[in-house]
């Protein structure tokens, strides 16, 4: 695979720099970008793929909304980039009725690009303070869990995919496959 240009668009979550490394470690050429960075300036960029992180609120996304909306390349979204996505086609968010960081076992209901050779379980790092509680129309239910039913999505045209887990933490298993079938899907499209 070619050396992709990937930006972390950075909302304010504590594993933000972890999915840069992790991004980097891939050998990818990647940046940490402001969630305020315009919409022509991230597109100056030229960038192959977006990866929104994770972040405190949705009060802190900035312009991530136009960036979902508006930048026809592929995007990951991880816990809070995922309920972005899901808020910006429609769909809903609310608590989730676990709280902090745990391990959960994830079962894919549809293997798809990001999720290729994950299934049918597997075990991830992730809070459910948040989570998306309502699919958008368009979207796919990739996965679900026994404490959240939209673990993961994508856009049913468009390469938009959002999981609620971190593939960025060392607990998350097979998380450097799941990067790699997006790098994947950034360098078909």
């Amino acid at each position: 695979m070619r050396e992709l240009k990937i930006l972390v668009i950075n909302n304010y979550g504590q594993f933000c720099h972890l999915i840069h490394r992790t991004v980097r470690d891939l050998d990818m050429d990647t940046k940490i970008v402001a969630n305020t960075t315009s919409v022509e300036d991230i597109l100056d960029e030229e960038p192959d793929g977006i990866i929104l992180s994770g972040g405190p609120s949705m009060e802190r996304v900035g312009l991530c909304q136009e960036y979902v909306e508006s930048i026809d390349i592929p995007i990951l979204g991880i816990c809070l980039g995922h309920q972005l996505i899901a808020r910006t086609f429609g769909g809903q968010t609310g608590a989730g009725e676990l709280g902090g960081y745990a391990a959960i076992d994830i079962e894919v209901i549809e293997e798809d690009d990001i999720l290729k050779g994950l299934g049918p379980r597997t075990s991830v790092w992730a809070s459910h303070a948040d989570e998306v509680t309502v699919l958008p129309d368009e979207f796919i239910h990739l996965a679900r869990s026994d404490v959240c039913e939209i673990e993961a999505m994508r856009h049913e045209e468009r390469p938009i995919y959002g999981v609620q887990w971190h593939p960025e933490v060392a607990h998350t298993h097979k998380g450097e496959e799941l990067f790699m079938n997006f790098f994947e899907v950034c360098e078909n499209y």
